[in-house]
């Protein structure tokens, strides 16, 4: 397989989730993993609310949570 068919996709979605996408293993802190078979893609809570954390309940649009997080534009060349 490529490297990029085996690359791990994650979306930051607007006052959302944070969509993963590709092979993964998600584990806890004591490394016990969650049954990830036959999801190729999985949406994880960034709001605290859901009650099936660590994943997206949707919980988010209930409670109004807000954050549109974005990258930070790229550095311009310095002419170094």
């Amino acid at each position: 397989m490529s490297e990029a068919a085996e690359a791990v996709k994650i979306t930051v979605r607007p006052n959302g989730s944070l969509r993963v996408e590709g092979p993964i293993v998600l584990s806890d802190a004591e490394g016990r993993t969650w049954d990830l078979t036959g999801k190729p893609a999985i949406s994880l809570c960034r709001c605290g609310a859901s009650e099936n954390r660590p994943f997206c309940d949707g919980s988010h649009k209930r409670i109004g949570f807000e954050c549109a997080a974005t990258p930070p534009p790229p550095a311009e060349a310095t002419g170094l």
